[in-house]
């Protein structure tokens, strides 16, 4: 129970900030600098930021276990399910980004080169489980996106339906992608040249802070 209230707090506090990400979104707001700002205050406040969703073994799936035993007891965990429910749509989300952005610069989704950075489900891992990047290139792919990823610490995907091998260059990759997506954001990784080398980028863990979408 010790582990499943550590997970869960996580959960819900990162379904928190997500959600204040999408009604920054709708107000204009840069929810980052929001962030930042309340993370100033010296107590009360623990910092938490938005993504793409959440991903490997233990937050995503603990705190729905925890559910799941509560309804057998017929009792509902309503934060927790609230915060299941807005994380498990960032990826969805994330891809609209991906095809407003595409759209202001007069291209379709489909048919479009989407480079994918990263797809470890957290920084300077090797392990996809739950990875929210996985579900973003199954969604990016139903809308007939050309899909493409680069990992330095995964490079082949097998799992949940993908087969997929990382772009050996990804200064090549770079150059050829309509739009290119921040995933995971692994510290080995040169954002600046990044930033410097997409025609289009959406950031998803605010690694760059200008010429990004996100």
């Amino acid at each position: 129970m010790v582990k499943l209230l550590e997970n869960t707090f996580r959960a819900v506090n990162i379904g928190l900030v997500n959600e204040i990400l999408l009604m920054c979104d709708r107000l204009g707001l840069d929810t980052w600098e929001v962030i930042e700002a309340a993370a100033t205050k010296p107590f009360g406040f623990m910092k938490f930021t938005p993504g793409p969703g959440l991903g490997g073994h233990c937050i995503p799936i603990d705190p729905l276990y925890l559910s799941w035993k509560l309804k057998t007891l017929n009792y509902t965990a309503r934060f927790i399910e609230l915060a299941s429910e807005i994380n498990t749509s960032m990826p969805r989300y994330w891809v609209q980004k991906i095809q407003d952005a595409l759209n202001d610069a007069g291209k379709p989704l489909k048919g479009s080169t989407v480079l994918v950075v990263g797809v470890a489900y957290k920084r300077d891992v090797s392990d996809v489980r739950e990875s929210p990047a996985v579900d973003i290139i199954h969604l990016l792919q139903e809308k007939h996106a050309v899909v493409q990823y680069h990992d330095p610490h995964i490079p082949h995907v097998h799992y949940d339906g993908l087969d997929m091998v990382s772009v050996p260059d990804l200064h090549t990759a770079l150059a050829d992608a309509d739009v290119v997506v921040i995933v995971t954001d692994h510290t080995v990784y040169d954002w600046e040249s990044i930033a410097a080398n997409a025609r289009l980028l959406i950031d998803t863990r605010r690694v760059v802070r200008q010429q990004a979408i996100g």
